[in-house]
């Protein structure tokens, strides 16, 4: 059993019967009454960050997760397949458990989280950026980089992004997997 002197950012304790992850704490010490830890939370399974305030020396259940790089290959439904880097042993997961599925395209590379006492996968992880081909948008305006227009572009995944009007088909953007959103254009 650890205590709240134990805290660090990222460490996997268990509270409340779930599997939260340490987004941030602080050791307060108020002049009057006990010390204690004000820390925000994450869900590991729904990604929910909490606010939680734990008192000086409370006992926490910390828990061990794994990640391993496995690549993508294909969907059957919300099923997702992946294979393993290392070993080449395949597995699947629901498509809930993706941060961003509907930008994964075949072969792309994603941690998977595995919670070590069952062996079971409980996060999967898209890399930050992802780059993609766009497939159809209306013909670009040549030189119309000042403006802050944004028109629909489909990319190689069939889903739909938002871009600037300099952009044409069969250009290929950098897309952040955090908010879906247009980063860059990448040279060829």
């Amino acid at each position: 059993m650890a205590t709240t002197a134990d805290f660090r950012n990222g460490l996997c304790i268990e509270h409340n019967g779930d599997l939260w992850i340490i987004v941030e704490f602080q050791h307060v010490k108020p002049g009057k009454g006990p010390a204690f830890v004000r820390t925000k939370i994450k869900n590991v399974k729904t990604g929910r960050v909490l606010a939680n305030t734990f008192t000086s020396g409370f006992k926490i259940n910390v828990q061990r997760i794994e990640n391993r790089t496995y690549q993508y290959l294909y969907n059957e439904g919300d099923l997702y397949h992946f294979m393993n880097t290392q070993n080449y042993e395949q597995t699947f997961i629901n498509k809930e458990m993706i941060s961003a599925p509907d930008l994964l395209k075949e072969g792309e590379n994603v941690q998977i989280s595995y919670h070590a006492e069952t062996d079971s996968a409980i996060a999967c992880e898209m890399p930050t950026y992802v780059v993609l081909e766009i497939t159809y948008t209306e013909p670009g305006d040549r030189g119309n980089t000042a403006t802050n227009t944004f028109k629909n572009a489909t990319v190689e995944t069939g889903t739909t992004v938002k871009v600037p009007l300099f952009i044409n088909t069969g250009d290929k953007i950098k897309i952040d997997t955090r908010s879906g959103a247009y980063s860059e254009r990448v040279k060829a």
